[in-house]
């Protein structure tokens, strides 16, 4: 059998259809999971007792397990142990999911970029008189943010891709729609194959957005 280039050409618009709820699930995650990992990485690096050993295994676990099993575990189990979470749509339990894992990978790049500032600024910022939350927002974040733009970036685009995943517990979106597609057809090559451009675009896209945006944060540092 040879490659069906018209039936690709033919579904790529019925795919893109899906795009929104795809770019939903990613950005809605990509929020949530940097507050969380903004605070985590706060709560290490001041090393705060009892609250640093508890986000440490948090980290450790969501860190250490496949997210196809996070998934399935806060879709299908927690409702068991919380009763609170029955009836939690697909949608929800995918947003949770990715929000927690990508928020123990942010938490140490937020860590390891706030730990890069120079101790010397914030001993100085204090030292006339500027509270630790005046020091962090007007001396430290603006620093940190800088240099935790490259390990963000790698993190939204493995969130982006992990977001297919969502497709295991019946959520229609890019891949979902895709693996209708191929199954229906039994052009299993065509129909991935387009899934698979679609999520390389949006990768590229990011890719020159982030290089754009690196570029206009280092300005004021270049000469």
């Amino acid at each position: 059998m040879t490659f069906d280039f018209a039936y690709m050409l033919e579904i790529l618009p019925d795919l893109l259809g899906y795009l929104p709820i795809t770019l939903y699930l990613t950005l809605a995650s990509m929020a949530i999971a940097v507050v969380i990992g903004g605070i985590f990485a706060v709560v290490l690096v001041n090393k705060v007792p009892v609250l640093t050993q508890i986000i440490q295994v948090i980290m450790s676990f969501f860190r250490g397990t496949p997210p196809i099993v996070q998934l399935l575990l806060i879709y299908f189990g927690l409702p068991q142990i919380l009763p609170i979470a029955t009836g939690m749509s697909a949608e929800a339990a995918s947003i949770l999911t990715f929000s927690l894992n990508t928020a123990a990978y942010l938490a140490e790049v937020f860590r390891a970029a706030l730990v890069s500032v120079d101790e010397g600024q914030v001993e100085a910022a204090m030292t006339v008189g500027l509270t630790y939350g005046q020091t962090l927002r007007g001396i430290v974040l603006p620093q940190a943010v800088r240099n935790a733009i490259p390990g963000t970036g790698n993190t939204f685009v493995g969130l982006l891709k992990n977001s297919s995943l969502a497709f295991t517990i019946g959520v229609v979106e890019l891949l979902a729609q895709g693996k209708l597609f191929a199954s229906n057809s039994l052009k299993f090559f065509e129909a991935y194959f387009a899934v698979a451009l679609i999520y390389w675009a949006l990768t590229i896209l990011y890719s020159l957005l982030q290089n754009w945006y690196e570029k206009r944060l280092a300005v004021p540092y270049t000469r």
